[in-house]
């Protein structure tokens, strides 16, 4: 499955990464980052720095994209993600470091058509794991091209629930109008919500088992979630460990199975006073929608529940496969 990326690290983008590059089946043609978590600046310098650790193809270079939202004021998550957005990391080569990998000088759109354009239809699936500016730029720029994208697969929104605001999700909030505008596309959309992700906690245990006295690639991990952990703590009261969030979007592409969900209808709410950003779900089936996946339709599969313990079975085999080729061990071995 080739498999397009565009993130905003970030924590849990980080693992999503990961996962993209050292799950079988999956073949990363193109990663681009956003505004989101961090200035648009650092999440692409942290892209760059996640390639090298991560030992991504010598080709695969980060595309930047979007430095704000498409109408509202950008914002960063400083208290969850550091002042670079990956705070408190060790072990990854500085942004200014020869080692890691440069932009490349297309932008997320163009380098997104570029992938698009020479693809057959079906081929390429999209993931976001960050606000949707990036897309939402593309689908208006070359809608001719979006009906060649298999499916989008995104992390955001919940159901009833947020967690920037009482209702809203980050990253739908930071662009609630690109998140329209894309799910109005006639695609299928797969929607990975904090009901879900919510329950992909990283707990002690799961330290344990990283084990991060093995391997300098798994002391980085265990200092990523280390962090993570502390900043979810803190801020949301999560005491058992953070969520990893991101990684499930890999997750649901090649392992549908550990996911249940129903095909319905969702909204952002773009005008409430104490709502904006609320990813409204027709859970009733209220609208007199057709079957379509556009905005008239069922256009979005909402994701409901996780099998965790399969979910974690995966990213530990993907934290094997990495640390079998990570730059980071290969240079502590010499």
């Amino acid at each position: 499955m080739k498999v397009w990326l565009d993130c905003d690290p970030g924590h849990d983008d980080a693992l999503a990464i990961l996962l993209a590059l050292h799950t079988p089946g999956i073949e990363l043609v193109g990663l681009s980052t956003v505004h989101g978590n961090a200035h648009a600046h650092l999440t692409l310098a942290n892209a760059g720095r996640l390639l090298h650790a991560f030992a991504a193809p010598a080709h695969l270079k980060p595309h930047g994209g979007a430095p704000k939202p498409l109408l509202r004021t950008g914002r960063v998550d400083l208290e969850i993600h550091g002042l670079d957005g990956l705070g408190g990391v060790e072990g990854l080569p500085p942004a200014d470091s020869s080692l890691t990998r440069p932009p490349d000088p297309l932008h997320a759109v163009e380098g997104l058509r570029a992938v698009l354009a020479s693809a057959q239809p079906d081929e390429i699936s999209v993931v976001t794991t960050g606000p949707m500016t990036n897309f939402a730029l593309f689908a208006s720029m070359y809608p001719e091209l979006v009906p060649k994208v298999k499916q989008l697969v995104f992390m955001g929104g919940g159901v009833g629930v947020g967690n920037r605001s009482a209702v809203a999700e980050y990253n739908i909030l930071c662009d609630p109008e690109a998140a329209q505008i894309v799910l109005e596309l006639p695609i299928p959309k797969v929607m990975i919500p904090l009901n879900v992700t919510h329950t992909a906690i990283f707990t002690t245990a799961h330290m344990e088992r990283l084990n991060p006295t093995l391997t300098p690639l798994r002391h980085t991990l265990s200092t990523l979630l280390f962090f993570f952990a502390h900043a979810y703590r803190d801020v949301f009261g999560f005491l058992e460990g953070p969520p990893l969030h991101d990684a499930l979007t890999i997750a649901y592409l090649v392992k549908p199975e550990l996911f249940t969900g129903k095909r319905q209808h969702v909204d952002i709410e773009l005008h409430g006073e104490r709502t904006a950003g609320e990813t409204v779900v027709d859970v009733w089936d209220y609208l007199k929608i057709d079957a379509s996946w556009g905005r008239t339709g069922r256009n979005c599969f909402v994701t409901e529940t996780l099998d965790v313990e399969g979910f974690f079975n995966l990213f530990f085999a993907c934290v094997d496969a990495c640390d079998q080729v990570s730059p980071l061990n290969q240079r502590a071995s010499s």
